[in-house]
């Protein structure tokens, strides 16, 4: 793919050899975002971890304190008795049998899926749709609970889900490049300091091994580790 004009100026403004402090990138961003669109504005964080074994697979949840400034939409897979609980909660879809049908067929067009534990056998069959788009319902993320009301209020209010990959990275959005950097600073040290709390036990050597930020298509700032201790 060629590199654009204005792609070449970014890069331009960058030094490559620089590590900045989160609250360095946070300001820039904005000002190297290629996009002419309201682009997310993502922390990638490699891991001194293994994540082939079992206790280092790390995934959790967090609350940002400024949100994402996305909108989330939000499924809930129910029994009829809990319908209107999830539909009072603010979930965009509700409903089993349907979505279940729909979701074989291929429907995934939302951005979280929240289920009740007695339907949870039912919905089993799904993961190999849901699973690869992180979509699966997990007690681990919060996703399998009967208290529905606060599962959809948490997402709706900035609670987002991270999965470590096969390379050790976490990667989540934690804002538009409209917000303020010090939100964007803020969002990025509430989910790295969730991070490093959940630092396994057997976890040898450098556990922060390296952090960037970065706009949807545009180049990335390294982070210095040290900057967010």
């Amino acid at each position: 793919m060629a590199i654009t004009k204005n792609r070449k100026a970014v890069e331009a403004k960058l030094d490559i050899k620089k590590l900045y402090t989160l609250t360095e990138a946070a300001g820039m961003v904005k000002g190297i975002n290629c996009t002419k669109f309201d682009s997310s504005v993502d922390i990638h964080v490699r891991l001194g971890v293994d994540p082939k074994k079992a206790d280092q697979a790390i995934r959790g949840t967090v609350t940002l304190p400024h949100g994402t400034g996305k909108t989330k939409r939000v499924l809930v897979l129910c029994p009829a008795d809990k319908e209107a609980e999830a539909k009072a909660a603010g979930a965009d879809f509700v409903g089993l049998d349907e979505y279940v049908q729909k979701i074989e067929s291929g429907w995934t067009d939302v951005d979280v899926v929240i289920a009740t534990p007695a339907v949870m056998p039912k919905i089993g069959k799904l993961g190999k749709i849901l699973g690869p788009r992180n979509l699966m319902p997990n007690p681990k993320t919060g996703t399998v609970t009967n208290d529905i009301t606060n599962a959809v209020k948490e997402v709706k209010g900035g609670k987002i889900a991270f999965k470590i990959d096969k390379a050790g990275i976490i990667h989540a959005s934690v804002g538009r490049v409209s917000f303020e950097p010090s939100k964007l600073s803020e969002n990025a040290l509430e989910l790295i300091h969730t991070l490093v709390r959940l630092k396994p036990a057997t976890a040898k050597g450098t556990y922060l091994k390296g952090i960037s930020m970065a706009s949807t298509m545009s180049p990335g700032l390294s982070i210095d580790p040290k900057s967010v201790s």
